[in-house]
């Protein structure tokens, strides 16, 4: 996995402050989307399947959370 990593965009958004305290996003090749904590980011990031990041943004966009 660390590869699918390596030269990937990430982005973070745009609601997020100055501060350094965000999570960055990136969509790999695989379809995957992986998730890093911005203040290390050269530390470890959790990769999820697509329709898990789907259904935890619909969660967050529903008030779920």
């Amino acid at each position: 996995m660390g590869n699918e990593l390596c030269g990937v965009t990430w982005f973070k958004s745009t609601y997020s402050q100055a501060q350094g305290e965000c999570v960055e996003v990136a969509h790999l090749e695989s379809g995957r989307v992986g998730v890093r904590d911005s203040k290390n980011p050269s530390g470890p990031a959790l990769v999820f399947p697509q329709g898990a990041w789907d259904a935890f943004l619909a969660g967050i966009m529903s008030g779920e959370f």
